[in-house]
């Protein structure tokens, strides 16, 4: 038999016990959050017409969206002309060294079309325009305002590095049919509250994407929101002076770019960078919007580590108002939660004015942080409490009874599967890190009795089978 080389798609793990239960705790954590304030959970399909998620995300999301070939006869109506840029019945006159050339152009809308013919389908690239699409099929069955909380796989056709996988879990929480800054405050302070409880430092930054707009307007026009968007959005990766290069590249000229790096060297305490925000842009009636909600959200949220950080773009076209990243302090890592105000994002899918603002977990991140940092509580580790061990059939029959008894009351037991030597059963329960032992031999059998010992500590102890369920069962 040949040799088969058995791997993962890069990008994408597989999960062992250990990793699954702190990956559990995360999920529990957030979860009971989003409970405790009113959220419901919601989840949608792994797959999505691809014309609900194109166009949605920006010129550099839609390059990362993973397209899912059609099945059955996808190629049927193609042509030859339509991967070479002449007919096949007219290359017999060509010489077999002649290379035929496409122009650039040519060759995307030759390429456009074959996606077009062979993919219909793709993997959801977030949880948000999945949910808007929910919403605006749904908005006539649903109490508005309508509060969803999301826990689901995502892909994205990323370059995979530390903290950035192509397959990844985002817990999502959302709100729409309401325009309240109420929903960006209790939003802040969700994000507040499940940090705190997973022991996570984090500093969550907030911005406006008013303010962004109406930095675009003093720049020479709305129109120019995008590319100034997406440059500033590359900041923490490339720097302020591949970021002016960027916006030179993208039509702007020295006096608009000078304008920029003054908006992005504003620093400072809170209270300093909106006096410097204020003097900048509150002449202008969409940026006077913009820091009137970031300074609401700061004043009625009363959260220490809420920043004001001007930089922050998120590179998403459907956010129109406030904005949230999240950063994890003491470890290197990229954002770690991230949302913000979409106030038409239903209107992409026919259903206008359905105001919506959210937030997101970046699960396998905060996972990597707190492995990272050592944040895991030592119970996140235990799954089975006893091991039985097995010394004959008779033995084994008791142990079973007894562990059946403490399994109906919620405690993890596990009978060794054969009757095997003493060292072989302990080295089970060693590595399966199971912190106490139950010995029944024939003298225990006789006597209605069993030793317990934990081995942690190596204490033992004698026991009848009646105070032995006593002391595990509280």
């Amino acid at each position: 038999m040949a040799k088969v080389n058995v791997s993962l798609p890069q990008g994408t793990r597989d999960f062992g016990a250990e990793v699954v239960r702190k990956r559990n705790y995360i999920f529990s954590t957030i979860k009971s959050v989003f409970e405790v304030y009113g959220f419901e959970p919601l989840e949608t399909p792994a797959m999505e017409n691809l014309d609900t998620l194109m166009g949605k995300y920006g010129e550099e999301g839609d390059k990362l969206i993973f397209k899912i070939l059609n099945n059955g006869e996808y190629l049927n109506g193609l042509r030859p002309e339509d991967f070479f840029g002449i007919a096949l019945g007219s290359l017999k006159n060509i010489p077999t060294t002649e290379e035929v050339y496409l122009s650039t152009e040519d060759f995307k809308k030759k390429y456009s079309r074959i996606t077009n013919h062979v993919s219909s389908r793709a993997l959801k690239y977030d949880l948000t325009i999945p949910f808007a699409r929910y919403v605006a099929m749904n908005h006539h069955q649903l109490t508005m305002p309508f509060k969803r909380y999301q826990v689901q796989p995502v892909w994205r056709a990323d370059r995979p590095q530390k903290g950035r996988y192509r397959e990844f879990y985002q817990c999502d929480a959302d709100v729409v049919g309401s325009k309240s800054l109420l929903n960006e405050v209790e939003l802040t302070n969700i994000y507040a509250t499940v940090f705190s409880k997973l022991g996570v430092s984090v500093d969550i930054k907030i911005n406006s994407r008013k303010i962004l707009a109406a930095l675009a307007e003093i720049c020479g026009g709305a129109d120019k929101m995008v590319d100034i968007t997406i440059a500033i959005d590359k900041l923490d990766k490339i720097g302020i002076e591949k970021v002016k290069e960027e916006l030179a590249q993208r039509g702007l000229n020295t006096e608009q770019i000078s304008i920029i790096e003054n908006y992005l060297n504003i620093t400072g305490s809170n209270e300093e960078k909106l006096a410097a925000i204020k003097q900048l842009l509150s002449s202008n009636e969409t940026g006077a919007k913009g820091i009137e909600e970031i300074e609401t959200v700061y004043r009625q949220s009363g959260i220490s580590n809420l920043q004001f950080d001007f930089t922050l773009a998120r590179g998403l076209n459907y956010y129109t108002g406030v904005i949230f990243e999240v950063k994890a302090n003491n470890v290197q890592m990229g954002s770690i939660g991230g949302g913000g105000r979409y106030d038409d994002l239903t209107g992409l899918f026919g259903v206008p004015n359905i105001p919506g603002v959210g937030i997101s977990f970046g699960v396998d991140r905060i996972y990597d942080v707190m492995e990272e940092l050592q944040l895991f509580p030592a119970s996140v580790h235990t799954g089975t409490k006893i091991l039985f061990f097995n010394l004959g059939d008779a033995e084994s029959k008791k142990a079973f009874e007894l562990m059946q008894a403490l399994r109906s009351k919620g405690v993890a037991a596990e009978l060794y599967h054969e009757n095997s030597k003493f060292d072989k059963q302990f080295k089970y329960a060693e590595k399966k890190q199971i912190p106490f032992i139950v010995i029944i031999g024939t003298k225990e059998l006789e006597s209605s009795s069993c030793n317990v010992k934990e081995l942690a500590t190596g204490q033992q102890e004698t026991c009848n089978f009646d105070d032995l369920l006593k002391k595990f069962i509280s």
